[in-house]
């Protein structure tokens, strides 16, 4: 590490910050960017084999607008560097006549022209036989939509970066003190890191850095993934036979992606479970939450009541007190920005919360009054999802 000044040090090499440091390099600026355990590592939130990318947010244009900027961000992204890392494999929405939620979901795509089909439970039934959804009555296809390969598309991302002159640097940085205006962070090897504007985009790790502002202001939670094998020569649970889907009627919000490139079925409930810290925390999934997972599958899935469990991940989400993003100057910093509570359904946005990020910092561009620090309550109250 040498003793040069950046324009600008990004800390955290996840989608959020490789994205923002991607849009502030394309600017022309000199770009240090930090990883304490590298990009899309085991303990970061971008970690991990795949993630959804959607459209539908129920009555939430603003995302969808986002998703919808990203997907063609995302598509540039894998032309250019020839990785498969979208999968058009469709989403399909399932739920009851009484969700208000998937009413206002059609009424979003339909004004702002994303392709979608409304399906009843019959025609579910018919094309998605293995699946068995008593307690749906109707459905939404996003044929258009699908997954991402999150770990692929960080590192790779990362790698472009380097090669077009950003510095990587694998090290932890430490909190900033006092206020003003920020010369330099200190990283874990005892260097100084010397930059005209700090961007930090850490997840999880944001409480810990900034634990006055944020501890009670973003909220890491531990999520459990299980990923199944199918039976042998079956084809059911790939694509295109299998889409991403989202089960809205049941109590645990269940979410499926299908087996990509041998992996396994991927499966996992989207309640938020407890509190947990992204660098001790434990990532060994209980016996009491696979039994969780068997009931379910022997409700709605039966093919794979038995299917064994081919891996497992305990990851994390980190959401504000709603689930909106938190994107803001540091209030005591002039020079500092912090970017962050996306985990659980940000990683899909991450080349349009760039874009905005480099464009407030670069160019002055006006905030969205939802991502301010203001905006940000203590109390978990979940409404973006």
């Amino acid at each position: 590490m040498t003793n040069k000044t950046y324009d600008f040090a990004v800390v955290g090499a996840g989608v959020f910050g490789a994205w923002t440091a991607y849009f502030l390099r394309q600017s022309g600026a000199s770009v240090a960017l930090l990883d304490a355990y590298g990009p899309a590592n085991s303990r970061a939130s971008s970690g991990g084999e795949t993630r959804v990318i959607r459209m539908g947010y129920g009555p939430d244009e603003l995302y969808t607008r986002w998703a919808m900027r990203s997907l063609p961000l995302w598509r540039e992204f894998a032309a250019r560097t020839g990785r498969e890392i979208f999968r058009q494999t469709g989403v399909l929405w399932l739920s009851d006549d009484s969700d208000a939620y998937l009413g206002s979901l059609c009424s979003v795509l339909a004004h702002v022209g994303i392709e979608r089909e409304e399906l009843k439970a019959k025609e579910i039934a018919r094309r998605w036989p293995q699946l068995r959804f008593h307690d749906v009555t109707w459905g939404v296809l996003e044929p258009a939509s699908g997954l991402l390969l999150a770990r692929d598309a960080v590192q790779t991302l990362v790698k472009e970066l380097v090669n077009s002159g950003v510095e990587y640097i694998l090290s932890s940085a430490s909190a900033p003190s006092d206020s003003g205006k920020l010369s330099e962070i200190q990283s874990s090897s005892g260097e100084s890191v010397l930059a005209g504007t700090f961007v930090f985009c850490c997840g999880p790790w944001l409480p810990k850095i900034f634990p006055e502002l944020l501890a009670e202001r973003i909220f890491p939670t531990r999520q459990e993934v299980f990923f199944l094998g199918a039976p042998s020569g079956s084809m059911d649970f790939r694509p295109p036979k299998m889409p991403v889907w989202l089960h809205r009627t049941h109590a645990d919000l269940p979410y499926a992606l299908p087996d990509i490139e041998g992996r396994g079925f991927k499966i996992a409930f989207d309640r938020h479970g407890e509190r947990f810290d992204p660098d001790t925390g434990s990532r060994v999934v209980g016996e009491s939450s696979i039994a969780r997972l068997r009931d379910y599958l022997r409700q709605h899935i039966p093919q794979l009541e038995h299917a064994p469990v081919l891996e497992t991940r305990v990851c994390q989400y980190e959401n504000t007190w709603n689930g909106d993003f938190l994107i803001d100057r540091h209030p005591q910093f002039e020079n500092v920005w912090i970017a962050g509570g996306g985990s659980g359904h940000g990683f899909k946005h991450g080349p349009a919360l760039g874009e905005y990020l480099s464009g407030r910092i670069l160019h002055g561009a006006p905030g969205e009054p939802r991502f301010s620090l203001s905006a940000k309550l203590t109390a978990q109250n979940r409404a973006v999802y």
